[in-house]
Order: C-alpha cells, then sequence, then structure tokens
C-alpha cells in the first residue's frame, strides 16, 4: 500500500506555525474548552470501542438508522480513512475539487477515476459520473457542500448520484462535515437508502476541530468493516471528546445558530473585499472561497508563496486541489483575524497593482 503526499497539509506544516495569520482555515472559529464541562471522569477507554450505544442511537436517528449503523471517530478524517478502507477493493468514483484525502485515500486501496467539476458554478453533473462508473466500482464519493468551492449540490442531484452508485452496487459516500452550516439542510446521504453512507463530525461547523470526534453513519456491513479497521488505528474515540460530544448535542441549535451567524458576517466581509479587488470566486455555503488567482502570478503556488513571505499570510495554493489559477481562503476565523488578514491580503494587492 502506498498513499502520495497531502500537499496541503504539508504546505500547512511548512507556513503555518511561523506565519501571523492562518487564511486558509478551512473551519468556524474555534470555541472556548470553558464553555463545556472537560471532566469524563476516569480517562480509560471507551467501552463499546465503536462509541456509547446510547450517544450512537442518538446520532443514528439523524439518518434513520440504528445503533450498530453508527461508528464513532477520531474526526471525519479517520472516518472516512476506515470507511475507504473497508469499501474500496478496486476502483473508487471521486468528484473532484474536493479536500486531498478523499481521493488519495481510495487511490491507495484501488483506482480513482475523478468528475470534475468545473467554475464558475461548479455544477455537478450524474450523467458524468454515471460515465465514470465501472462494473467493478466498489464507492462513489463526494464532498457536500464542497470543499473548497462550497457548492452545495441540490438534494434531486444527490439522489440520483445515490440511484446511479446503487444500480451498479457501489456505495455513495458523502463528506458532510459542512452540511449543518447550511440554513436548510438538505437530507443527508445515509438517510436515502440502503447503499447511503454520511461521514461527519464536530469541528467544521461546530468550531471544535481540536475535539477530534466524528462518525460514519450507514449500513451495518459498512460500518462493521470500518470498525474492524479502526482496532488498527485509534480502537477508541477519546472518552473526553465523547462527553464533550454530548453536551454539543444538547445545545446544538444554539451553537450552530452562532456558527451561521459569524460565517454570515465573515463572509460578508470577503464579498466586499473581494468586490474591490475584482476576485473571481463562487459564494456557496461553508467558510471557504476557492478564488482565482489575480493577472500577473504563474499559479497559485507562487501567488501564495509570496503572499505569506511578504505579508506573513497563508493562504492554500490552488495545485493542492487539481487547479494551479486558483487559490483557498477561509474566511470562517476570528473577525479580528479575518480583518487583519484581509487588510495585509489587501496591501500585497495594491502594491502588484502597481507594480
Amino acid at each position: 500500500m502506498e498513499i502520495e503526499p497531502f500537499e496541503l497539509e504539508r504546505w500547512f506544516a511548512r507556513h503555518e506555525h511561523g506565519a501571523d495569520v492562518m487564511l486558509a482555515e478551512s473551519g468556524v472559529r474555534s470555541l472556548p474548552a470553558e464553555e463545556f464541562d472537560l471532566d469524563p471522569g476516569e480517562l480509560g477507554y471507551v467501552i463499546p470501542t465503536e462509541g456509547d450505544p446510547a450517544l450512537r442511537e442518538r446520532v443514528g436517528g439523524r439518518y434513520g438508522r440504528s445503533t450498530e449503523e453508527v461508528l464513532f471517530t477520531c474526526g471525519t478524517q479517520e472516518a472516512n480513512f476506515v470507511t475507504f478502507a473497508a469499501l474500496v477493493d478496486a476502483h473508487a468514483v471521486v468528484v473532484t475539487p474536493t479536500y486531498g484525502s478523499l481521493h488519495a485515500v481510495p487511490a491507495a486501496f484501488g483506482e480513482v477515476t475523478r468528475v470534475e467539476l468545473s467554475p464558475p458554478d461548479w455544477e455537478l453533473d450524474p450523467d458524468a459520473v454515471a460515465e465514470a462508473i465501472r462494473p467493478e466500482t466498489d464507492v462513489v464519493v463526494i464532498n457536500n457542500p464542497n470543499n473548497p468551492t462550497g457548492r452545495y449540490h441540490d438534494a434531486g442531484t444527490v439522489e440520483a448520484v445515490y440511484d446511479l452508485a446503487a444500480d451498479a452496487d457501489a456505495y455513495l459516500l458523502g463528506d458532510e462535515v459542512y452540511r449543518l452550516l447550511a440554513d436548510e439542510p438538505r437530507p443527508p446521504v445515509a438517510s436515502l437508502g440502503p447503499r447511503g453512507v454520511s461521514t461527519t463530525g464536530l469541528s467544521k461547523s461546530f468550531g471544535l476541530a481540536g475535539l477530534r470526534f466524528g462518525w460514519v453513519a450507514g449500513p451495518p456491513e459498512v460500518t462493521g468493516a470500518a470498525a474492524r479497521w479502526k482496532d488498527y488505528t485509534t480502537i477508541s474515540p477519546p472518552k473526553a471528546s465523547q462527553h464533550v460530544a454530548r453536551q454539543v448535542l444538547d445545545r446544538e441549535a444554539e451553537l450552530l445558530e452562532r456558527s451561521r451567524e459569524h460565517a454570515a458576517a465573515n463572509r460578508e466581509r470577503f464579498r466586499s473585499f473581494a468586490e474591490r479587488y475584482g476576485l473571481d470566486w463562487y459564494e456557496g455555503v461553508g467558510v471557504n472561497a476557492f478564488v482565482g488567482v489575480p493577472d500577473g502570478f504563474a499559479d497559485g503556488r507562487s501567488f501564495c508563496e509570496r503572499v505569506v513571505e511578504e505579508e506573513s499570510v497563508v493562504l492554500a495554493p490552488g495545485e493542492s486541489f487539481g487547479f494551479p489559477d486558483r487559490f483557498r481562503l477561509g474566511f470562517g476565523l476570528p473577525t479580528g483575524e479575518l480583518r487583519e488578514g484581509l487588510d495585509r491580503l489587501g496591501r500585497f494587492l495594491d502594491r502588484h497593482a502597481r507594480d
């Protein structure tokens, strides 16, 4: 088994620690730990290692799934990894651009065919998915809402893709980590039928990335096989994280309202900035903007390198998503940090315009 380097994470590893402003963060600003009771009692393993049955039953209700059809994981990243390990034997169809692990991990287990979305609207055509599916296809993968573009595929489109996957005896996996940032979230993939699998977590929408708590919801043959892989990764979810997750779900409506209001206010700030500088981007759902590289730069990497060198601001080069003419900017961070980051980026663009 070989896996390609995670370019985005290696970029962050090079630049994030030493920079003043992280303007490529893809989630909503982090909540303070003091908002929660952090004491779960003793710090042993969660037993059973799939997660607390009562809490799994509660989560399963979101999808019309039973306790056995939910597996708790250390974030959405692990949820995706163990699910791909369980599902991919020969071939996966992956809608791109997307978060790097959603194509790199299945490519480590089998072959991947990409269905590429295109600007300006990044619309998904089910016919393109149909053309990519093969007799040996194990899973079709979508990220909805999409990272990095913000495109939120409508329910009819996702249902059409689900039907294509099911007709091919494949599964549809939906990474839905941004889904609850939508004012009116659409039905999750795991609720669409027996071949639907949803992965998500409490990081992006709730501002709890450091909690490292996520889950897989889907048919029992998938969650059971994923649990067997999890025996070789983290064994069980963190006990402290599961303890906080209960509190998060108790306060879900309040916390999501705060996140949505924060995202909306910051989106307006970035919208005004983009209009001022004539930046090309698609305004979707979530806290990511996939922005066209301004004229005068060879590609996204060279643009982002100059921004971090001259202004100590980290952006994400579009090369990490297969689009070298773009960069990703995250506007979900604390408002003061966003303002500072945009001020610095504006100074950089002003200098460039004078060159």
